[in-house]
């Protein structure tokens, strides 16, 4: 990776941040979440905007001590990916005993790290892990859907006297009516 960036190589970064966010954002736009195709785009690109700049200011890395200013580039990347993981934990939303928004933090946190590997110039990563994001968001998807799980509930039941036995109620719940 060279040292200097040129604006047509800024030009492939933004173009792949784009996409990566957009594959991304529309799995969770198709599956109605509130964190869809514009979110994951403008995290993904925050991301990769974020690394560019750090492309941007390495030259400046390195002076001497003697320097009125000595920057630790990495700080940016690191915390932008930081962040995110705390913007990632508010979509998560517990309620009721059920958990919901786990997949959507996930992807917003899979977003950033793409934004920052194409910011930073890191084509073939990004698209690997693009590539693996994709399968597991969408062909995952049906295939979970296919493996059987297991579900728990709570029944409470007041019966008067003369009401019907434990032995009773235990066969209509099993026979699946009533």
């Amino acid at each position: 990776m060279p040292v200097t960036i040129d604006w047509p190589e800024i030009a492939l970064r933004l173009a792949l941040t784009v996409l990566a966010g957009a594959l991304l954002g529309l799995n969770r736009t198709e599956r109605g979440m509130t964190a869809g195709l514009r979110t994951t785009l403008l995290v993904c690109l925050a991301a990769s905007v974020s690394m560019i700049q750090v492309n941007l200011l390495l030259v400046t890395n390195g002076k001497t001590p003697e320097s009125f200013s000595v920057l630790d580039l990495m700080r940016l990347p690191l915390g932008v990916l930081t962040g995110m993981g705390f913007i990632g934990a508010g979509a998560i939303i517990r309620q009721k005993g059920r958990v919901s928004g786990v997949t959507t933090a996930a992807t917003l946190w899979l977003a950033t790290a793409l934004g920052l590997c194409f910011g930073g110039g890191q084509h073939g990563l990004g698209l690997a892990a693009l590539g693996l994001g994709v399968i597991i968001l969408w062909l995952l998807k049906r295939l979970e859907a296919g493996i059987p799980q297991e579900r728990r509930g709570v029944l409470s039941l007041t019966v008067e006297q003369g009401g019907p036995t434990d032995e009773e109620i235990r066969s209509i719940i099993e026979s699946g009516g009533g």
